[in-house]
């Protein structure tokens, strides 16, 4: 007998016995359809008992400020398409995760049996791929567990996540997995679907735009038809922004628990406080020294990507800044702010959503500034350091009374700013207005933002001011701010 029908043969028996085990499953009957008296269930013994314990994790991302993130599949496709998937993961050096249906490891367990051996992981796309927001909590158990039956049966793996077929999960799903003792429901920071009419340069700059650290990305085998493109997509953006594909499994377990934000230490060192008027305040553009120290200090918020390249630049030259941080950005993104932190900068507060200042009530301002160092705080883990950038840098001595009132009296404005984030001006704009008006003690003002020029402009502002003579320190420690 060839091979190849002795798989088939093989699949045939296997969906035999799990057909076999589902009806036994649903009926309270034998294997072989006998029912004796003890077999009979009582219509209470027919119901799953819903799990009172913990439910299981939730994870979207990694926290972790490695520049690391997981390729992950779910569902299994052919034969010929999944070996073709499997040579382009090679191609590019990247081991991947694949979530994979219990039937379809029952159907072609050699299937299963290839991936593993490639060097890649296997884990728990529940048995059907059903809609599992519609099943009743018996129905869901059901689902992970013979999954993960089948799949442990098959391949010796047994799997610690997983993940339903949208992503979509319900208190029901986290506790049928925490009944099943699965670390975590998976879900994705990134889910690439059908591409419309996008060029190839759309796709990649797409897909750069919303790489993360710690990031998810999730492909679906069996309905995306542009797969093996995809991959390549994914692994030349990585690339671009200095990041490396590692199994979902090592990035889990080189991430990070993130701490309530009630647990940390300085959550609340800002405060609503309608009793603002005699309120006082510094603002801070300069500071008066002899001594040829100035501050690099960089506004508001943007991609891996970009960030990544500022961070990267300062590394090299070993030069410590401050960053003001547009907080609805970190929200969506706190693994960057994060790395900002790891690499000894400083992070402060810049609002939560950007606003003119001078525009809102006091009720909103202060409500925005302390959303703002909540969510920094959550982010980063720690106290961020307290100073208060007005976004444009507008503010009055009503806004600046309001915003010391609830915890930030030190208000970081600056003497040097080259308007770089306007994209019309170039890099070398960027750079002679900095040369032109740094002096001892300036607090230089650029942006973090996509589509400027202040990456390409950074290292030759460094270098350039470096050969004058002045030295880069924190804007804390410029100002003898008192941590």
């Amino acid at each position: 007998m060839n091979r190849s029908v002795h798989s088939r043969i093989r699949s045939w028996l296997g969906i035999a016995l799990l057909i076999a085990m589902l009806s036994a499953l649903a009926t309270g009957c034998g294997m072989f359809g006998e029912e004796t008296d003890e077999q009979k269930p009582s219509p209470e013994a027919s119901v799953i008992e819903k799990y009172s314990g913990p439910m299981s994790k939730v994870l979207p991302f990694v926290y972790t400020a490695k520049k690391e993130l997981s390729l992950t599949f779910n569902g299994m496709s052919d034969d010929v398409t999944m070996d073709k998937l499997l040579d382009e993961l090679d191609k590019y050096g990247i081991t991947a995760t694949f979530f994979l249906p219990g039937m379809r490891v029952a159907e072609e367990p050699d299937i299963a049996k290839k991936i593993i051996a490639r060097g890649h992981e296997i884990e728990n796309n529940t048995l059907n791929r059903l809609d599992m927001s519609k099943l009743d909590y018996g129905q869901v158990d059901k689902e992970i567990r013979l999954s993960n039956e089948i799949i442990e049966r098959e391949t010796g793996i047994v799997p610690r996540y997983v993940r339903t077929r949208s992503g979509d999960y319900t208190d029901d799903i986290r506790l049928a997995a925490a009944h099943n003792e699965m670390e975590a429901v998976v879900v994705y920071s990134l889910f690439l679907h059908n591409w419309q009419a996008e060029s190839d340069q759309e796709k990649e700059l797409y897909i750069r735009k919303y790489i993360t650290r710690g990031g998810i990305i999730s492909i679906d085998v069996e309905e995306n038809s542009s797969l093996i493109e995809d991959i390549a997509f994914a692994a030349k953006a990585a690339e671009e922004v200095g990041y490396s594909f590692i199994p979902l499994g090592q990035l889990i377990a080189d991430g990070g628990e993130r701490k309530p934000l009630e647990q940390i230490e300085g959550y609340d060192a800002v405060r609503v406080n309608p009793d603002y008027e005699n309120a006082k305040y510094n603002l801070i553009y300069n500071v008066v020294t002899d001594e040829k120290k100035i501050a690099l200090t960089f506004d508001d918020w943007g991609t891996d990507y970009t960030v990544t390249k500022i961070l990267d630049t300062l590394a090299r030259f070993n030069i410590k800044a401050t960053f003001f941080l547009r907080a609805k950005g970190t929200e969506g993104n706190p693994n960057l702010a994060r790395a900002m932190i790891e690499e000894g900068h400083d992070v402060a507060n810049h609002t939560y959503t950007h606003p003119v200042i001078t525009t809102l009530t006091p009720e909103q301002l202060q409500k925005d500034v302390v959303k703002a160092h909540q969510v920094i705080t959550e982010a980063i883990q720690q106290k961020p350091t307290m100073l208060f950038r007005p976004p444009t840098g507008e503010i009055d001595d009503k806004s600046a009374k309001i915003v010391s009132a609830i915890g930030f009296p030190n208000i970081a404005l600056y003497d040097v700013t080259t308007f770089d984030w306007d994209a019309s001006n170039s890099a070398k704009d960027i750079v002679n207005k900095v040369m032109e008006k740094t002096d001892k003690g300036s607090i230089i003002l650029l942006h973090m933002l996509d589509d400027i020029h202040t990456v390409e402009a950074l290292p030759t502002v460094i270098e350039r001011l470096q050969k004058s003579g002045f030295t880069f320190v924190k804007m804390a420690d410029l100002i003898g701010l008192q941590q």
